[in-house]
């Protein structure tokens, strides 16, 4: 992440459009603010619009705005995401769910930067920087007709994958840190104590729902387990028995090998009782020690 960083930094100086890729919960929406952070809009707003949360028939005035009248329920002028992104970065999360029929007037925006207000009869002019991001591959929703080859080739320009975090398990102690920080602050709670063989466990998880998963279980502990110590007994039964880097096969745990001997004990144990759905005393059985052995291994 830091060479994924390092490259940020390079093009956010550049006026040039940047796409994200990624596993959903990668931290994709993270980068792009990053990178508007590190530019020179940075004292501009960072607007957000998640293109498959908006539902086709406001996506038009979601994004442009409307003028009051324009419809039914329009009361009063409303600006737009574009107008509020007005010498800042515009942000379109999940680009491959914008409508079809919002895509040419997309287009048309980003060749003249100017747009109407739904309703309205006068051009408005606004500069912006393009963010996005999406979950498929564009090239896939041009080929099945879903996106506008005219809007695709004018939007190309730098792709950048965001690697799931099973990819990048050493920025996990870090991140984690930074969570129990964060949300024992935002929860007002007493920051609890993970022990090393949680730690390993967290570690060793494969992630399927990325950092986002990761925080969301991280808030669950520290609401939970407020000042007190987490053991690898209290983490989610998801993430207790969906080890990555630990298996048991029959009566045999295949371990890593390129671990310290603390972490290969820990993740042994921890995929013991994984093996035996939680049950400590099979678990001990299994690897031949007292309960009371297992139990104090276990607390960390």
């Amino acid at each position: 992440m830091r060479s994924f960083d390092r490259f940020l930094r390079a093009i956010a100086v550049k006026e040039v459009t940047v796409t994200f890729t990624g596993e959903t919960g990668s931290g994709k929406e993270v980068m792009a603010r990053r990178l508007h952070e590190m530019s020179p809009r940075r004292g501009g707003p960072f607007v957000p619009i998640n293109c498959a949360a908006i539902p086709e028939a406001l996506f038009e005035s979601e994004l442009f705005g409307h003028e009051r009248g324009a419809y039914t329920s329009a009361n009063e002028r409303s600006s737009g995401k574009i107008e509020v992104a007005d010498g800042g970065t515009l942000f379109l999360d999940e680009i491959a769910e914008m409508p079809l029929s919002l895509q040419a007037k997309m287009l048309r925006f980003l060749e003249t930067r100017r747009y109407m207000r739904v309703g309205g009869t006068k051009k408005i002019q606004a500069d912006v920087r393009l963010v996005l991001a999406t979950l498929r591959p564009l090239e896939q929703e041009v080929r099945a007709g879903r996106f506008r080859p005219d809007l695709f080739y004018r939007i190309q320009g730098i792709v950048l994958e965001v690697p799931p975090l099973r990819e990048r398990r050493r920025d996990i102690p870090q991140l984690l840190d930074g969570f129990i920080a964060q949300l024992s602050a935002t929860h007002d709670v007493e920051p609890p104590v993970f022990a090393r063989s949680a730690r390993s466990a967290l570690v060793a998880y494969g992630w399927p729902g990325n950092v986002r998963e990761l925080r969301n279980a991280v808030e669950l502990l520290c609401i939970l387990r407020e000042g007190k110590a987490v053991r690898v007994l209290d983490l989610p039964p998801s993430i207790r028995q969906g080890r990555a880097d630990s298996t048991v096969e029959g009566d045999s745990i295949v371990v890593p090998t390129n671990r310290p001997l603390d972490e290969i004990v820990d993740l042994v144990i921890d995929a013991a009782i994984s093996a035996e759905h939680g049950n400590l005393t099979r678990a001990a059985q299994r690897l031949k020690v007292s309960v009371r052995t297992l139990q104090r291994r276990a607390r960390g």
